[in-house]
């Protein structure tokens, strides 16, 4: 377990695509975690799963299963909040037709742990194993969740980083949008010989006359003043 911690103290979250990020926890998890031989990351956007990393193929075989179903260990585990781990593929009853069909792509045992965010769970880290009952042991359970914690972070991260950059794109329209727009304002008073108010209530009247956006009136006009002489 100290080999772990100290190996996931050293993944980088800043300044990173999660992807990035996550693909590196997969490869900890698949080395550190006792049994682990495939692991992925489920993560949920609304009730919709997506697998976002993975190390080995095992694991995104067996995640499209459930994804398929609607249902599994994984997506349940996801859902509820709680760790489910599956001892024997052949022995288990709570799925049977999805273990059924996820031992032809070689996993025996699984052990899946939600990622913890604000109080509830955005998805699922997935571990799968071609040897039964791998996962049984404490350390197994308790090194599965150390990593969903760094993984919850470094999408809280992501979150919050994509959040931001969207704030200031549209800060940066809305500016844009203004210049423009109180360029058309000086070209129709100039034009029509109206005060601030009145342009601006001629491209309003002009926005809906031709279920245009407002902007879209305003770059036109001061486009047809920049028109080069013929």
């Amino acid at each position: 377990m100290e080999a772990l911690w100290r190996a996931l103290s050293r993944v980088q979250l800043a300044d990173r695509e999660l992807a990035d990020v996550l693909g590196e926890v997969t490869r900890l998890a698949a080395g550190h975690v006792p049994g682990a031989e495939s692991t992925s990351i489920t993560l949920l956007r609304g009730d919709t799963p997506t697998t976002a990393a993975h190390h080995g193929e095992m694991a995104p075989a067996a995640d499209e299963l459930q994804y398929e179903r609607g249902y599994g260990p994984c997506l349940d585990a996801a859902r509820a909040g709680v760790q489910i781990r599956i001892d024997d593929m052949h022995t288990e009853q709570r799925w049977p037709d999805y273990t059924a069909r996820v031992v032809a792509v070689g996993a025996r045992s699984s052990l899946s742990t939600p990622l913890p965010y604000q109080g509830s769970s955005i998805g699922a880290l997935n571990m799968y194993s071609t040897r039964p009952a791998a996962f049984s042991s404490a350390s197994s359970t308790g090194a599965a969740r150390e990593v969903a914690e760094v993984v919850a972070v470094a999408v809280a991260n992501a979150d919050a980083h994509a959040q931001l950059t969207d704030h200031a794109r549209n800060m940066q329209l809305a500016m844009e949008s203004r210049a423009v727009i109180e360029q058309a304002k000086g070209v129709l008073m100039a034009q029509r010989h109206v005060d601030a108010e009145g342009a601006f209530d001629l491209l309003r009247a002009a926005s809906q006359r031709y279920n245009r956006k407002l902007r879209d009136i305003a770059t036109g006009i001061v486009a047809s003043t920049q028109q080069p002489p013929r």
